[in-house]
This record gives structure tokens, sequence and C-alpha cells, in this order.
């Protein structure tokens, strides 16, 4: 019998998001139709920052649009490189967007064959809507008020049907699903996601605790620490990024910029040992926005090495469903 692998600081699965990367070049063609050169130059970055994996988002490649031919090609210049296509991320194509709900679950179960064609570990995506014309026009959109889930049980009842089915399909062909917390989305606290998971009710999908999403909001927020006590028992895999916050004590203000894991607001060092503690042993996603998304990204990644086991830990010691115990260990 084959001994279970373990997981350590060394080898615990850790990508880049392609944030700095242009997903639309100067001359206007989308990087999802660049020439093989130019893929060869993204992954040829992403291996000299010492990366061997990375997400892909459908923001810049769309997977399951490529022919054949050219997932081939994408595969075999990640695998040049030594870098993996660790997960495909589904961005903005909620389920039950107004209007194209239907159509963005066509589109997701798509991303998901093509997921599976191209030996991806995790399929990501989460509820969040595309950003309104304000949003764009921002110098950080998190600062404009985008889309808001109704408060409609009608409406949250057809997001976890469409949910349930995507997870279903994911489980059919060996993947994870990771839901993004966001704000307003049903997503969007923590005990909204955790409902939500639970609602779902499938065992191969969890939460994408990605909790900075919610600390750089101008304005009242969930302390993170109670968050993370809630959803890191629930998380199969996770973004993350940091940024400074500052706020009013009575709430009439607050402002947020990015910055580095070791340097913002959410103690990642705390964190990362309870996710552990708790059973996660899903992959992890370094995201930055602004500045040299790349660098700093790489630089989270060392930082995060240093927070993980040494000794390693039981790959399949996770166990996406919590028990009693295991959430009352998380820090509050």
């Amino acid at each position: 019998m084959t001994a279970t692998p373990e997981l350590t600081a060394d080898n615990w699965p850790i990508a880049t998001c392609m944030h700095g990367f242009a997903a639309v070049a100067a001359d206007g063609t989308r990087l999802h139709d660049a020439p093989s050169e130019r893929w060869d130059e993204v992954f040829g970055q992403v291996e000299r920052l010492g990366f061997d994996a990375i997400e892909i988002a459908d923001s810049h490649i769309r997977p399951s649009d490529l022919t054949p031919a050219r997932r081939d090609e994408l595969k075999s210049i990640a695998d040049s490189h030594g870098v993996r296509l660790l997960s495909v991320h589904v961005q903005r194509q909620s389920v039950i967007e107004p209007g194209k709900g239907e159509q963005n679950l066509a589109y997701a179960h798509q991303a998901i064959d093509a997921a599976a064609e191209l030996g991806m570990q995790v399929f990501s995506t989460g509820l969040h809507q595309p950003f309104t014309e304000a949003q764009r026009k921002a110098l950080w959109f998190w600062t404009v008020q985008g889309p808001v889930d109704p408060d409609d049980a009608e409406t949250r009842a057809l997001a976890v049907r469409r949910l349930r089915e995507l997870g279903e399909h994911a489980a059919s062909v060996g993947l994870p699903m990771a839901l993004e917390m966001y704000e307003d989305t049903y997503l969007g606290t923590a005990d909204s996601a955790v409902r939500l998971i639970e609602e779902i009710g499938l065992d191969n999908v969890g939460l994408n605790p990605d909790i900075a999403n919610l600390i750089r909001l101008h304005r009242p927020i969930e302390d993170w620490r109670e968050m993370h006590a809630k959803t890191l028992p629930y998380a199969n895999y996770w973004h993350v990024k940091n940024y400074t916050r500052d706020e009013a004590g009575d709430g009439s203000w607050a402002t947020s910029v990015p910055t580095s894991m070791q340097l913002g607001l959410i103690d990642y060092r705390a964190m990362v040992a309870d996710a552990v503690r708790v059973g996660f042993r899903g992959p992890f996603l370094m995201e930055q926005y602004g500045g040299d998304s790349l660098g700093v990204c790489a630089t989270n990644r060392d930082y995060l090495r240093t927070l993980l086991p040494e000794d390693g830990v039981s790959a399949s010691g996770g166990n996406r469903t919590p028990n009693a115990t295991a959430a009352q260990t998380v820090s509050a």
C-alpha cells in the first residue's frame, strides 16, 4: 500500500495569480488570443520568479474557449517552464447574474471540463458580478459600490441549486470546487458563506476564505479574526493577500491600501497555523493588486513557506466538513 505523501513547507502547492500580466496588450490583442511567443514570455517570467504553479484566471485566458490545439499549446508551454496549471478561476460570471445566470452556468460547466482536461487541481469561482462603469473608472474598484445579491430567499435557493449542480459536475471529474468570499454576495459575510456551503451540501465544495476582499472595503467590516474562525474549517483553496487598513472609531470613515502579506492587517502567521490545525490542506494562491504584482507574489510566497509546517502533515488530513472541536480551535 502506498503511503500518503506529506505536505511540508517546501512542497505545499503555492501558485501565482495573473494580475501582473496585461489581459489586453497595447495593440488590443487579448492574452487569450496572443501568439505562443507571448504565452512563453508569461510563463518564462513565472518560472524566473520561482513559481511552479499558476492559477489561470478567465479574465486573461478562458481555457474552455480555446481550441483543443490551443489548450494543448497552453499546457505544453507551461510544462516547458516547469509550471503547473493548478486551477482555473471563473470570475464575475455569477450563476445568478440578472439576465445572464443560465449562460454563466453553461460557461462554468465548460470551464470545469477544460480544467479536468488540463489536469488542474481546483475549480474556483464565486458569485461576484462584472464591474460597474464607476468601478472600472476608480483607482481601486473596491472603493465604489458594486452589484448586490438580493435579500431574497428564492434567488438564494437558485444560487444553491446551480452551485450544487456545478459541484456535482466537478466531483464527477475529480475536482474540488472553491467558492470565493466577496462583498455583497451570498459569500459576503462569514455566516452567510458558511451557510451557503452547508446548503450546497457536497464534500468537494468548500470556501476560498479570501477575507482580504472584505478588509479592504471603505466601510465597517466584521472582525477578521472572527471571520477566519468561522470559515477556515470549510476552506479547500485559499487566495491570500493583505491590505493596510485605518478607520475611525465611530465607523464614519475607513481606508485601505494593498501591501505584502506580512505587513497588512491580517496576521497570516496566526491564521495559517489555525488553518492547518483544523485540517486545511488545499493549495494557496498568491494575489496582489498594484505595483509589481508578480514580484510581491513571489515575496509573499517565500514568507508563506516560513509559516507552513517544516515537519509535514498528512496530505489527506484535511476535511472540508468541520466538526465542533475543529471549529473551536481557531483563534478568535
